[in-house]
């Protein structure tokens, strides 16, 4: 039963993200922010799909044991487009709130990002294998909560002069917090990995401030 609920979140999931991409791209019209937000959106959804469709389906069949390298790259694919989807996110507050020239910033975001990308290509992550090693799941996620922690500050700074996005900082900080004890804990503690359900639903909490947030504008 376990099994069938997870497969029917991720399928919803999927769906609700789709959808939500659609909307906001067919309704864009050129708006700048709109593009982004919706290619955001867009990356954010297929990317998790390269990871979730192999484990729905695992789950249904013979087990995620006999699919190790199926989900080891779909992990993979999910960790790179995760980076660039906070990068998105990073040029849609550059673009939202008219940021002209924050060099600073820019090359922290910028070097943060490469980071995690080289750390995650890296051979030493070992995807394919079901016991991968443990420190690189750990290194590799350093810069990437580095650049969590980046967003979460960006955002909170404007929390009071965007209504629709007042929150988008809590989101960002939440889905972090139940992603890390993932990241430490899930091979020792395997039910631990049941944090990735609410996780998933702070996504969707972002995708509807972003829906509700161009909506306002227009």
């Amino acid at each position: 039963m376990g099994a069938v609920m997870e497969s029917l979140f991720s399928i919803a999931y999927l769906i609700t993200g789709a959808v939500f991409a659609v909307l906001i791209l067919r309704k864009s019209k050129g708006n700048k922010q709109a593009v982004l937000f919706g290619a955001a959106i867009a990356l954010l959804v297929a990317g998790d799909s390269f990871h979730l469709v192999p484990r729905i389906y695992a789950l249904l069949t013979d087990g995620t044991e006999n699919h190790a390298a199926a989900l080891g790259i779909g992990t993979l694919i999910t960790s790179l487009t995760m980076t660039v989807f906070y990068l998105l996110l990073y040029i849609i507050y550059k673009a939202r709130y008219r940021v002209k020239r924050d060099m600073s910033t820019d090359v922290l975001v910028c070097a943060l990002a490469a980071i995690r990308i080289i750390s995650c290509i890296l051979p030493q992550n070992d995807w394919t294998n079901p016991d991968a090693p443990y420190y690189m799941g750990i290194l590799r996620n350093i810069p990437f909560l580095a650049l969590g922690i980046v967003m979460i500050v960006l955002f909170f700074k404007k929390r009071r002069e965007d209504r629709p996005l007042r929150f988008l900082w809590l989101a960002i900080t939440l889905s972090f917090a139940f992603y890390l004890p993932v990241v430490l804990f899930a091979d020792f503690l395997p039910v631990i990995g049941m944090l990735m359900l609410p996780k998933t639903v702070m996504y969707v909490w972002m995708m509807t401030m972003a829906r509700r947030a161009l909506l306002i504008q227009n």
